[in-house]
């Protein structure tokens, strides 16, 4: 078994979570974006996770990684704003399918994960230097 497997663990998911964070900072940053290089406006996107086997032991220790970045087909938001360059003939403006609440929340979640990510990591450490001051005593 790799005495350092909780470290690499820990390393996966602090990783991953701040890839979460930028699709999310990402998601934040397009809520009034119209216009965009596939036509339409932005569209929501999300991480999916998936764990994965970081080595192959009798009692196998998983990682976490991303394997998907999606896109949410949650309808589109329209509101009424003939002035807009975008505006359909009626004065419609369809609009990204973001929350910038549903985002916020998630963002103060990735935060959360990966502050206990970090907490694993630096307690880890230290129980691996407590072991090597009894190793020298």
């Amino acid at each position: 078994m790799d005495t350092f497997a909780v470290l690499k663990i820990s390393a996966s998911a602090l990783d991953a979570q701040k890839k979460r964070m930028n699709v999310i900072a990402s998601n934040m940053a397009n809520v009034h974006s119209t216009r965009t290089e596939e036509g339409g406006p932005y569209k929501r996107k999300d991480v999916v996770f998936s764990s994965v086997l970081m080595e192959q032991n009798p009692t196998p220790l998983e990682g976490v990684k991303i394997v998907d970045i999606a896109t949410d087909n949650s309808p589109m938001k329209t509101v009424y704003d003939p002035g807009h360059p975008d505006a359909d003939k009626q004065g419609f403006v369809t609009m990204p399918n973001v929350n910038v609440i549903e985002e916020m929340v998630n963002m103060m979640m990735a935060l959360r994960a990966y502050e206990a990510s970090v907490s694993v990591f630096n307690i880890s450490k230290t129980m691996f230097m407590k072991t090597l001051e009894l190793g020298r005593q």
